[in-house]
């Protein structure tokens, strides 16, 4: 069995869905295990990220991806959008702290963005908790984008990060 940190693995051997390695679970011993996180407890999560091995070929690439000093810059810029956002108010830093009262406030979307909401709501069993962060998230990412406004693009994204499995 392969041992996580503080991550949880998908199944007992570790592999499920893994698509450099074969999983030897049985489907019923990987929903008994999956049933061990309750709903709530998963609820309370802000984001949950599936991330499979990668193979050596990818690792050895030399891909260029967005350097860190660049990424640094722009979390210093939606910090900033967030402490202008919230100034005055002693107990509310970031996104993550808003109430309810200031996601309705803070993180409109449009028609388009609602639909997505509401679809995603339906297919992914999402409870109101996992709605608010959603859309917490998704002011986030906008943020990062130094966009005014929640896009849809900003909502798929937010969405991805609330999928388990």
């Amino acid at each position: 069995m392969r041992e996580g940190n503080n991550a949880t693995q998908p199944c007992p051997c570790g592999y499920f869905g893994d698509r450099n390695n074969r999983c030897t679970c049985t489907m019923v011993q990987v929903q008994n295990y999956t049933k061990k996180l309750s709903g709530p407890l998963l609820d309370r999560m802000d984001m949950h990220l599936e991330i499979g091995a990668l193979p050596f070929a990818e690792m050895e690439a030399q891909k260029k991806g967005e350097k860190s000093v660049d990424i640094r810059k722009r979390v210093i810029k939606a910090r900033k959008i967030q402490s202008n956002r919230f100034h005055g108010k002693d107990t509310i830093r970031t996104n993550g702290n808003m109430s309810s009262q200031m996601v309705e406030k803070y993180c409109r979307v449009d028609k388009h963005g609602s639909a997505l909401l509401e679809t995603s709501v339906g297919r992914l069993g999402l409870s109101a908790r996992a709605y608010h962060r959603i859309l917490k998230i998704a002011r986030t990412i906008a943020d990062l984008d130094s966009s005014d406004n929640i896009g849809t693009q900003h909502l798929a994204e937010a969405i991805q990060y609330r999928r388990l499995g």
